[in-house]
């Protein structure tokens, strides 16, 4: 790998209502950038305010825009930034960010990575598209340029830097699990944390222990703090930085089936999904196709009662659990941002072979 790679500019947002996956992502990438020598800048309209803090902790800089999120305006900021720093390459996740958005970058003579899901912007003008999805397809880019290189599944989901201690670990699975982690996202604007929550509270399994994660972009917090107060052991954490060390200690995990449904997968945690935004179906139904996660649906079609018996049912349930484990750390062995730092360095031989 290059001593110094120079600058990555990173163009993300996180808010309440779009979460903080995103960020999140590109916060690996950031890092696995910074380990190869290289400076990371993120450019962000939207940031929450523990995000931020989060960056700036990890030494990473921010450059605010006061623009409309995704127009001409967004792209011709980016460009400047890039363009005064010199930047190597510049990083873009989003929904808001569409074709329009990669062809004025590119035309400003840019090296571009696109960071997507589903295939939503239409047509790709980026140099590269990273889907770190299991349900990624070349068919979500068949209109894409000719030199459009694309990094397609699980081989490449980012992870941050503080997964890569556990990579060696081994989780010894009980007999009958009782501590359960919950993680809803980094807003959950919908609540979905204390329906959760209510519905631990009717699993027939005698001694849980719930730990609750609260993001922060969660409007919920007082609410979810009282009803955990009615728990015979529930903790709530805020803002935490070590949810690999919580995914160590738990025995079952309820989660959004967003970019943490992989974090999951790799720390071998089983995990029962809700779907909370429409475009983590796919997301979702792969975790459970591939045996490392329980597709729930819909979190608005489900009741506490389905809930609580779907808890029951794994935490009681040791050799799916055990089978979960391994499906889950052969579906993601995260070395997925140091995979792709390896390419935008040019040492893509070495990035195929890590």
């Amino acid at each position: 790998m290059a001593h110094n790679p120079g600058t990555l500019i990173l163009r993300s947002d996180a808010s309440t209502a779009m979460g903080t996956g995103h960020v999140m992502r590109c916060f690996a990438l950031a890092q696995a950038w910074q380990d190869a020598g290289g400076r990371p800048i993120f450019a962000s309209a939207e940031a929450a305010p523990a995000m931020r803090e989060r960056l700036l902790a990890a030494n990473i800089e921010i450059v605010p825009l006061e623009i409309s999120v995704g127009g001409e305006d967004d792209a011709r900021k980016v460009e400047e930034l890039a363009l005064h720093h010199a930047a190597s390459w510049v990083v873009v996740d989003g929904y808001q960010f569409g074709a329009d958005y990669q062809r004025q970058l590119k035309a400003a003579g840019l090296r571009l990575l696109f960071v997507d899901d589903n295939g939503h912007a239409g047509h790709y003008s980026a140099d590269i598209v990273v889907n770190q999805n299991a349900h990624a397809d070349e068919s979500l880019y068949s209109h894409r340029e000719s030199y459009t290189r694309l990094l397609l599944g699980t081989r490449f989901v980012l992870l941050r830097r503080e997964f890569e201690r556990w990579r060696d670990w081994s989780r010894e699975v009980a007999l009958v699990g009782r501590k359960v982690l919950v993680l809803m996202g980094g807003s959950d604007p919908c609540d979905t944390t204390s329906l959760t929550v209510r519905s631990l509270q009717r699993a027939d399994v005698e001694g849980i222990e719930v730990v609750i994660v609260m993001g922060g972009s969660n409007p919920h917090l007082q609410s979810v703090q009282r009803l955990a107060a009615t728990f015979r052991a529930a903790t709530v954490l805020r803002d935490t930085s070590n949810v690999s060390q919580l995914m160590a200690w738990a025995d079952v995990a309820f989660s959004a089936a967003g970019s943490t449904a992989w974090e999951l997968a790799y720390m071998g945690l089983p995990s029962l999904l809700l779907e909370v935004l429409e475009h983590q179906s796919p997301v979702a139904k792969a975790m459970a196709a591939n045996a490392a996660g329980v597709n729930l649906g819909w979190f608005a079609d489900i009741k506490e009662e389905g809930l609580a018996r779907a808890a029951g049912d794994l935490l009681r349930d040791s050799a799916r659990r055990k089978q979960m484990m391994e499906s889950g750390r052969r579906l993601v062995d995260g070395k997925g941002a140091r995979r792709v730092t390896r390419i935008l360095c040019g040492n893509s031989g070495l990035a195929e072979s890590a």
